[in-house]
């Protein structure tokens, strides 16, 4: 069961009824990296990181230990687009986790000695990135492929931004930032719609209406671009991409499909199957694809040593040219949408994620429908719509390349 409604303020509510005592909740804020101005660069992911340092009524210690003690759990995370304030606890502790959540979003106080320690904390983080070349070059991809606009900067932001940032940069960027109307609370677990209600209201429709008043840059470059690093790594690390689609595009689905046959993580993606168990070249290699409001990128990453770097790129190649060309036999593409849907599905049984998938899809489409428009999708997609898509992302003349060695 599916229960959702919108607060005065214009905070949206969405929650799934389960049988489990186990309850994930979070409060989803359609703020990220992109939402900030050249010198805040790194603000969403530090603001993320001082939420938990101190409120109006708590200090850090109370805050860490009010949940942990009961055995749950309070966390968030930022992406290119949100912030996400989430916990995990047993049901009858719900009311703590959504008075915690409403207490560090709207109350935290930023304490000058706290922001000043977590930059340390900041600055190994941006290091311990710094040192693994594998996660280091989607961000460097992504900055090239929207070179000079925010959505393609890095989300740990510089140590040179970083350190300017004060009290009242962070309280500053709340303000503009931190929307009610651009904020969705979910939640899966045995947690009726009363209780529900009585709690949202209580400590998020108690907070004042801040509706959104900017709007975010749409990038517009359509930069291609062939770059090679030298990292001084033991590998050959390649990403190939493109711009793509956003959220609302309905060929975000034939994308999807594509690049988990491609792909995806099942062992028997197609370029795993060549470049790993038939050729024994890498081992990874793998596809993605990240829908924004407004954009969207694909890549296809691999790692491979000097000497297999060649025949790699050749068989990445070759396996690309026929999506491009062969059109799936109806057999294959069966197989491939019940794949897609299987895989789908089981991901839906972890609580979390579905917490997650939920709120997105409200603040995305302002409405979720899960499995059941899934499959419906699916089973208009063909195989020209698959072949056509191809053509598009993979075209030869708009793919880009990146390398480190």
């Amino acid at each position: 069961m599916i229960i959702t409604f919108t607060l005065s303020n214009g905070i949206r509510v969405i929650h799934k009824y389960t049988s489990s005592p186990v309850v994930f909740c979070g409060l989803t804020i359609n703020t990220g990296t992109r939402d900030e101005h050249e010198a805040e660069h790194g603000m969403a992911h530090f603001l993320e990181h001082t939420l938990f340092k101190g409120t109006a009524k708590r200090k850090a210690y109370h805050i860490n230990n009010r949940l942990d003690n009961a055995g749950g759990e309070l966390n968030a995370f930022t992406t290119k687009e949100e912030t996400v304030v989430q916990a995990c606890v047993i049901s009858a502790d719900f009311a703590k986790a959504v008075e915690l959540i409403a207490d560090v979003t709207f109350n935290s106080t930023f304490p000058e000695r706290e922001i000043n320690r977590e930059k340390q904390v900041i600055f190994e983080e941006i290091d311990s990135y710094g040192d693994s070349p594998a996660d280091l070059i989607f961000d460097d991809f992504e900055d090239l492929l929207f070179e000079g606009y925010p959505i393609g900067r890095n989300i740990l932001g510089t140590k040179k931004t970083v350190e300017k940032f004060t009290q009242a940069d962070i309280m500053k960027f709340v303000a503009r930032t931190y929307n009610t109307n651009q904020m969705v609370f979910s939640s899966v677990g045995k947690i009726s719609e009363n209780r529900l209600r009585y709690c949202c209201e209580k400590y998020f429709g108690e907070q004042p209406a801040n509706l959104r008043k900017f709007d975010r840059v749409k990038p517009d470059s359509r930069r291609v671009f062939d770059k090679t690093v030298k990292k001084q790594t033991h590998q050959r690390h390649v990403i190939l991409g493109n711009t793509a689609y956003d959220y609302n595009d309905k060929r975000r689905i034939p994308l999807s499909l594509l690049l988990n046959y491609l792909g995806g993580p099942a062992s028997n993606s197609v370029l795993n199957m060549s470049l790993r168990e038939k050729h024994g070249l890498v081992y990874t290699v793998e596809t993605g694809y990240t829908p924004y409001d407004d954009t969207g990128n694909v890549t296809l990453y691999y790692a491979t040593s000097e000497a297999n770097a060649d025949k790699s790129h050749d068989l990445v190649m070759k396996e690309l040219s026929k999506v491009k060309t062969d059109a799936l036999s109806a057999f294959r593409l069966a197989k491939a949408k019940k794949q897609f849907i299987g895989q789908y599905i089981i991901a839906q049984e972890n609580s979390e994620q579905m917490m997650q998938t939920m709120s997105k899809s409200i603040l995305s489409h302002n409405n979720f429908e899960g499995t059941k428009m899934l499959v419906r999708q699916m089973e208009t997609v063909t195989s020209a719509d698959i072949r056509d898509v191809a053509n598009e992302i993979f075209c030869s003349d708009r793919i880009s390349r990146l390398e480190y060695l």
